[in-house]
């Protein structure tokens, strides 16, 4: 496995390089912390991007997928992909449009994802991806049956190659436009989860669990 910090000669960052990070742990924390990752594949000579839900366990990502989706079945079969993650924390307006810019963290993984055919490796794959939305969700419902398996994609995608950029912190104007009479600053940028909303066919006496009544995101 490469050195996590010695990028290679495709994720070392050209544009804006004072803002990568190539620390395997940092990496990992934006990873644990989105909701979507979105897929890039050549397919037939056609590109693709496919948004989905993933999780990570390890040095692995599992990203999930339809088995009745065709751009997705065949990255099973060994297609080079690129899959971003990326999370937005604020607005940064400048002086100057110019100077605009977005308080962000991402992370671009670069390798050949391959679908999970073992039962019992697919079965903690979708358990994964489910605790890594919603953890606790997973033992409180019903486990997907044979006919749902055979339905349900997972890919498994080592975390060898990647990179992670990272912008922070308040407005970079240039010198002469601190004179510009306009306000500057950062809007924050924040996922908040509403009050959880029962389902019209809830049986009789079934109350909001404590892990989606005090649901956060993760940090």
């Amino acid at each position: 496995m490469p050195d996590p910090n010695t990028p290679t000669s495709r994720t070392r960052l050209v544009r804006e390089p004072q803002r990568a990070v190539y620390d395997r742990a940092a990496a990992y924390k934006i990873l644990d912390e989105g909701f979507v990752c979105h897929v890039g594949f050549v397919l037939d000579g056609q590109p693709f991007v496919i948004p989905t839900s993933y999780g990570r366990v390890g040095d692995n990502l599992y990203i999930h997928g339809s088995c009745a989706c065709p751009q997705l079945r065949n990255l099973g079969q060994g297609i080079p992909v690129c899959v971003t993650v990326t999370l937005l924390d604020g607005l940064v307006l400048a002086r100057s449009i110019f100077n605009h810019s977005m308080n962000y963290r991402s992370v671009v993984i670069l390798g050949t994802a391959v679908a999970v055919s073992n039962r019992e490796e697919k079965l903690e794959a979708l358990r994964l991806l489910s605790e890594h939305l919603i953890p606790g969700r997973w033992e409180d419902s019903r486990q997907p049956n044979e006919k749902e398996l055979k339905a349900t994609l997972a890919l498994r995608l080592p975390i060898t190659e990647f990179s992670a950029k990272v912008r922070e912190g308040g407005v970079i104007d240039d010198e002469e436009d601190y004179e510009f009479s306009t306000w500057a600053g950062v809007i924050p940028l924040t996922t908040v989860a509403g009050a959880p909303e029962d389902d019209s066919r809830l049986l009789p006496g079934q109350e909001v669990p404590e892990y989606a009544r005090s649901y956060r995101r993760k940090k």
